[in-house]
């Protein structure tokens, strides 16, 4: 495959095509496996993501690339051979999530600011020798009142644009993820505020982007859709959902950003395959609408494993399902009724 940056990230956003983020941190996958009563072990994580990994439908048809966390990239699969071998072979590429977590941010009560610029350059360095040739770094914007401040906008919009032009300068393309999240300690607003406050964000991020000499078309955002908080009286419909997001990134995304992944953000794996697809059915957009999703691509899947060896096939069954759903979503094409049809 092209070492060119540009030709990565396209290969990330192909159509009918998006990456499964596998880049859960060890306490978030350990209280995954506690939902299934299974013990978080080395070996039982890398098993699960193996399985994932190795179902062969779900990799070769809808699967573009795999966010793997810092344990999972070094690891060997059952067979002696490192998982990122695995992913390769099925054509996907190795990604790896790089931010060290959003911490509380000094000053900025009930804010946060991710970190992990310290020593950057040279982890990239390491982890492109081990295979990845693209990054994650999720800032998080909370939406309450008084809240988010011009002053947590502007430095985590920063660090993600240091992040993403350290990532170029070392041969691997940045995924760009600044979350405006729906499950935050208020989570009461609607669509309309969500709309304002990623208007905002995302504007800002693009302005530091291009302060700090990022090469758009060697980068894929990753956003949050515009979507009402959790706890807002006012759901969204679907049809709203997809138009706002599609008017937000209309006003702030440049046409030359290869490609837009979204984050499913607490929405049902259905929820986030319906507005995927709504968006795409739209028309002619300027750059491609594609997945990044982690629970909501393994959810079925893990639930399905259980941590049993015997239900490996049914669970890479679920997985190949849900990516095909997203698949067809992601060219505008998914219906209840293909829901509906059992993973071939």
């Amino acid at each position: 495959m092209s070492e060119r940056l540009e030709d990565i990230a396209a290969a990330m956003v192909a159509k009918g095509k998006g990456i499964l983020a596998a880049d859960e941190s060890s306490g978030t996958i350990k209280k995954r496996f506690d939902s299934i009563n299974a013990e978080s072990t080395e070996q039982n994580r890398r098993d699960y993501r193996q399985m994932l990994f190795a179902s062969r439908a779900a990799m070769r048809r809808n699967i573009s690339g795999v966010i793997l966390f810092d344990e999972t990239i070094r690891q060997m699969g059952s067979n002696g051979k490192p998982l990122v071998d695995l992913i390769t072979a099925a054509g996907s590429i190795p990604g790896i999530k790089v931010d060290a977590g959003a911490k509380e941010m000094a000053g900025h009560p009930g804010e946060k600011v991710t970190e992990g610029l310290d020593g950057l350059r040279e982890r990239l360095q390491e982890y492109y020798k081990l295979g990845a040739r693209f990054a994650k770094w999720r800032a998080v914007i909370d939406i309450a009142d008084g809240l988010p401040t011009w002053g947590c906008v502007k430095a985590n919009a920063h660090a993600l644009a240091r992040y993403a032009a350290l990532c170029q300068e070392n041969g691997i393309v940045p995924i760009v993820e600044p979350e405006v999240v729906m499950d935050g300690p208020v989570a009461a607003h609607d669509a309309d505020r969500c709309y304002e406050v990623t208007e905002w964000v995302l504007n800002t991020v693009f302005a530091e982007l291009f302060e700090a000499r990022v090469m758009l078309e060697g980068m894929v955002l990753k956003p949050n859709m515009v979507i009402a908080g959790k706890n807002a009286k006012n759901q969204a419909k679907p049809d709203e959902v997809a138009e706002k997001t599609v008017r937000c990134l209309k006003s702030t995304v440049p046409a030359s950003v290869p490609g837009i992944a979204f984050l499913s953000g607490g929405q049902s794996d259905v929820e986030a395959t319906e507005h995927l697809s709504l968006m795409n059915a739209m028309g002619p957009l300027p750059w491609n609408l594609t997945f990044s999703y982690g629970r909501a691509l393994q959810a079925a899947a893990l639930k399905s494993w259980s941590g049993k060896p015997g239900n490996i096939a049914k669970a890479q069954k679920a997985f190949a399902h849900r990516a095909r759903m997203n698949g067809l979503a992601a060219r505008g094409k998914w219906s209840k009724t293909e829901e509906k049809k059992k993973a071939a």
